[in-house]
């Protein structure tokens, strides 16, 4: 009885094993949606550029200028989970994104998968870049092309253990990678274009919930408390909510389209810290891209 019973127990681990193993294998895009992705436009990829901040996370810190396209990577991200290390996603065959097809970009930011088949760590927010179009990811790859080629591999990430087994996120994505809006159109009178348009910038490209938004305790964003301001990821402080019940949410749509294009708030203040470069980014969409963001946020469930 007592071998059977073992023998039995024995059976439902391994199928338990090899259920958790597919579960938790990557996932890259459908064959048929990378066989159908468009030839990218650059032009249109520069407005995806500075909306997705490309550039605050691989630049070089404090970068300016042009020194912005040069995107060798290296910068650390702090967490408490392990320090993370920006990438090399410039142009350079080799250390950089170079040798990439449109299919493997495709995947690294719509389903966190890498041209080699292994899961990326979230501190890349494709959670929110789910959510983009596939031709604007197109185009996006399409610019990044023309960029500056910058020779030299950024670190490793340094995590401890159990965070360092890559195979474990395939359950965190589960949970949290969804393409799916998070916020529900508006009843009321509202610019509905300019609304859903916002809805993609703030959710997709811009991923302004990555820090604006508290998360559990696995690291998932909690949607239930969206925009409302999160301890800051990478540092002491907190990072100030967008929503209704934020300082924030006195602002009108001119004032938050102001502040993204100029860095100051209705009350004289200017931008500061890890906003910096994001208000830097916001500054170069055109002008109706900063209007819907803020169409968005002031039309946010209270």
């Amino acid at each position: 009885m007592l071998k059977k019973l073992a023998a039995t127990l024995g059976v439902l681990a391994m199928a338990g094993g090899a259920a958790g193993w597919v579960l938790t294998a990557p996932q890259p895009l459908p064959e048929a949606a990378l066989a159908s992705l468009p030839t990218g436009d650059a032009a249109r990829g520069e407005v995806m550029f500075w909306a997705g901040g490309c550039a605050s996370c691989h630049a070089a810190p404090g970068a300016k200028g042009d020194d912005k396209l040069r995107l060798g990577g290296g910068l650390k991200l702090e967490t408490p989970f392990g320090t993370f290390v920006a990438p090399n996603i410039s142009p350079q065959d080799g250390d950089g994104i170079g040798g990439w097809s449109n299919a493997d970009f495709a995947n690294a930011m719509l389903a966190g998968v890498s041209p080699d088949g292994a899961h990326y760590y979230p501190a890349f927010p494709y959670a929110s870049y789910a959510r983009m179009k596939p031709e604007d990811v197109s185009d996006l790859f399409a610019f990044m092309k023309t960029l500056p080629e910058v020779a030299g591999k950024a670190s490793d990430h340094e995590l401890g253990f159990p965070f360092n087994i890559r195979r474990g996120l395939g359950l965190w994505k589960l949970l949290n990678l969804s393409a799916e809006p998070v916020v529900a159109a508006p009843s009321g009178d509202v610019d509905t274009d300019a609304w859903q348009l916002g809805r993609y910038l703030v959710e997709g490209p811009g991923h302004c919930g990555e820090c604006h938004t508290p998360r559990d305790a696995l690291g998932g964003l909690d949607k239930s408390q969206w925009l409302a301001g999160a301890p800051a990821a990478t540092g002491d402080g907190k990072v100030p909510g967008l929503d209704a019940g934020s300082d924030a949410g006195g602002w009108s749509i001119s004032d938050i389209a102001y502040y993204l294009e100029s860095g100051f708030t209705p009350e004289y203040d200017s931008v500061g810290g890890e906003m910096v470069p994001v208000q830097e980014n916001m500054a170069k969409l055109p002008a109706g891209h900063r209007e819907a963001i803020a169409t968005y946020l002031t039309n946010l469930p209270k």
